[in-house]
C-alpha cells in the first residue's frame, strides 16, 4: 500500500477523517477534494494532505481541476444517489485503478431473513429512500464493472461514529445529551432492546485502508463492523455516563407510531434501527489480516464527548426535533 497515491472526495467527515489519518499512517500520498467549508463540525486536515477545493455538484469545475491527475485509489463518501454515481464513473474511471463507493449497510434486507447479516444478504429497504437510493448506486456500479471493467469495490458502514454521538430517535447531534442532562426522558423504539452495532470510525480505518490499492477487492463488497453489540437502552446509558447525566429516564413507543407521528424519523426506524443489526466480519478479516475493532463504545464514546465539549457551537440544540420527542409523555 504505501506510494500509493489516494484521492479521498469528503476526506474530513465523521468516516473519512479517520480514513485520511490511516492511510496517511501507511505511506500513502493522499488527496483530498472537497468544498472546504471550515464547519465547526469537521475535523482539521493534517498539512501534508493535498487538497483539491471544488463543489462536488458541479462535475465541470471538478474536471477541470483533476484533468491531469491520475490515481491508484479514489474512494467517494458523499456518493448519494444514482445521478451522483453516473457522476463519479464519469469522472473517475479513467483516472484511478480502483473506486471505492461507501455505501451503507442500512441497505440490506428489511425485516432480516437471518443474523447475522454477511456481504450475501439480499439489498431491499422498502422503508427508507436514503437506502434504496444506496442500492441503486451498488446495482450502477456493479454493471459497469461487468460490462465495462469498472474497478468498484463497495464499503457499507453501518452506525459508525466518531464525531456523531449515536441516538435511538433524530440526529445524532447534541440535542438528545441535552435532554439527558436537563433530565429530560429519551425516547426509545420498541422496548429499547433491540441489538444495535456501532464502530468507532478509527476501527473503521484501520480496516478500510487494507482494501485500498488491494486488486482482489474489486468486483466485491464489504462491511465493516465492530463485533460488540448493545441494546438501545445500554447505548443510551453509555452516552448518559460519558456526558455525566444522571441515569436515563425512558419512554418506549412502538416504531410504528414513532413512523406515524414523523416519517422522516420513521424511516430511519423502519428502514434500520428498528432491527437487531449484528454482522458477520469474516470477509473483510481476510482482507485486513489481523484487523479486529478494539474500542468499545463505552470508551469511544468518551473521545466524541470531549471532542463536542471542546467547542460550544458543536453543542447545538434542534429545537424543532426536542419538540417532537417532548411530545411523547
Amino acid at each position: 500500500m504505501e506510494n500509493k497515491k489516494i484521492l479521498f472526495i469528503g476526506g474530513n467527515g465523521n468516516i473519512s477523517w479517520n480514513c485520511t489519518q490511516e492511510a496517511l499512517k501507511k505511506g500513502c500520498e493522499v488527496w483530498v477534494l472537497n468544498r472546504d467549508s471550515g464547519s465547526v463540525m469537521r475535523r482539521e486536515l493534517p498539512s501534508e494532505v493535498h487538497r483539491l477545493k471544488a463543489d462536488i455538484g458541479n462535475s465541470n469545475s471538478v474536471k477541470d481541476i483533476i484533468k491531469d491527475l491520475k490515481f491508484d485509489v479514489v474512494a467517494d463518501f458523499i456518493c448519494f444517489t444514482e445521478e451522483q454515481a453516473k457522476t463519479d464513473i464519469e469522472l473517475y474511471g479513467s483516472i484511478c485503478k480502483q473506486f471505492i463507493f461507501i455505501s451503507s449497510a442500512s441497505a440490506y434486507q428489511k425485516p432480516l431473513g437471518a443474523v447475522p447479516i454477511t456481504e450475501s444478504t439480499p439489498l431491499k429497504n422498502p422503508y427508507w429512500l436514503y437506502s434504496r437510493n444506496k442500492i441503486a448506486c451498488e446495482e450502477l456500479f456493479f454493471k459497469e464493472y461487468r460490462e465495462k471493467d469498472f474497478p468498484i469495490t463497495v464499503v457499507r458502514p453501518s452506525h459508525t461514529y466518531d464525531t456523531i454521538i449515536p441516538a435511538a430517535m433524530g440526529s445524532s447531534g447534541w440535542t438528545n445529551s441535552a435532554r439527558m442532562l436537563a433530565g429530560k426522558p429519551i425516547i426509545l423504539h420498541g422496548d429499547g432492546t433491540t441489538l444495535w452495532t456501532l464502530t468507532h470510525a478509527k476501527d473503521f480505518a484501520a480496516a478500510f485502508v487494507a482494501l485500498l490499492g488491494n486488486e482482489a477487492a474489486i468486483g466485491n463488497a464489504f462491511h465493516i463492523t465492530s463485533d460488540e453489540w448493545l441494546t438501545w437502552r445500554q447505548i443510551s446509558q453509555c452516552v448518559a455516563s460519558a456526558i455525566g447525566a444522571p441515569k436515563p429516564k425512558f419512554i418506549c413507543v412502538p416504531s410504528e407510531t414513532i413512523a406515524g407521528k414523523n416519517p422522516d424519523l420513521g424511516a430511519g426506524l423502519l428502514g434500520d434501527k428498528a432491527w437487531c443489526a449484528i454482522f458477520d466480519n469474516s470477509k473483510i478479516k481476510k482482507f485486513a489480516t489481523n484487523w479486529q475493532a478494539k474500542i468499545p463504545f463505552s470508551e469511544g464514546i468518551k473521545q466524541t464527548i470531549d471532542w463536542f465539549m471542546e467547542n460550544k457551537e458543536r453543542q447545538k440544540i434542534n429545537a424543532e426535533l426536542d419538540a417532537f420527542l417532548d411530545s411523547f409523555k
